[in-house]
């Protein structure tokens, strides 16, 4: 069994369609960050374990279904239909196979208007900053992605906002971990997006992963990778 944690904050709408890709073998962990939409319930009528995070932020989110899961090895996801769950081997394999540490998706747009281009231009930049910084072989800081969960939660992760994926690569190329990306298509999303969807919301993930970035200097605290 692969734990797969899908932050989610008002995705009711996304959420049937997210839940019913989900492959064979793979178990949803909705981690509910106070929707007012229902999105819990729905969650849980679809058949997934949802867990509920009083404490706001996509990074206090993500971190709480890290801590439900059990598996070996642990995938993150949105949770908003952009990604096709279908398609999570992508990044399981190559960890699961003891080829990579942190395997990212690489985004690449399936329609047009799938990714704003104010979002595009400001993952380019961050990416390459990371190359250039940290040496991280990125092209894209994609939230489809997995790890071994027990390294994972080695980490320790600290921010609980928009610059917890951020943290994870930074602290895991300072332990030497082996990170990658594979492709994966990005679709336009179901709904509004707290994020992308307009500027302001781009402009506060990109001040959370500045915040991110100085507090590391590029650099996390050395980590080693269980078997």
């Amino acid at each position: 069994m692969i734990d797969v944690v899908l932050p989610c904050l008002d995705e009711a709408e996304a959420l049937p369609w997210v839940l019913s890709r989900m492959p064979a073998g793979y178990r949803p962990i909705v981690v509910d960050n106070g929707s007012a939409d229902g999105s819990d319930q729905v969650a849980a009528e679809h058949g997934a374990l949802v867990v509920r995070e009083p404490v706001r932020g996509f990074g206090a989110a993500c971190h709480a279904g890290l801590l439900a899961a059990t598996s070996a090895v642990v995938c993150f996801m949105d949770a908003d239909a952009s990604l096709d769950p279908r398609q999570l081997p992508l990044v399981v394999d190559p960890v699961l196979a003891g080829e990579s540490d942190l395997v990212l998706g690489r985004r690449v747009p399936a329609a047009a208007g799938a990714w704003p281009a104010h979002a595009r231009l400001a993952n380019a930049v961050l990416a390459r900053r990371l190359r250039r910084g940290a040496g991280v072989p990125l092209r894209d800081l994609g939230p489809m992605r997995a790890g071994r969960r027990t390294a994972l939660l080695g980490l320790e992760l600290a921010d609980r906002r928009f610059g917890y994926p951020l943290e994870m690569v930074l602290r895991a190329a300072a332990a030497g971990w082996r990170v990658t990306e594979a492709d994966v298509r990005y679709l336009p999303r179901t709904g509004r997006s707290k994020v992308t969807g307009t500027v302001r919301g781009t402009f506060r993930a990109i001040a959370d992963m500045r915040a991110v970035l100085a507090a590391h200097g590029g650099q996390g605290q050395r980590t080693t990778i269980p078997a």
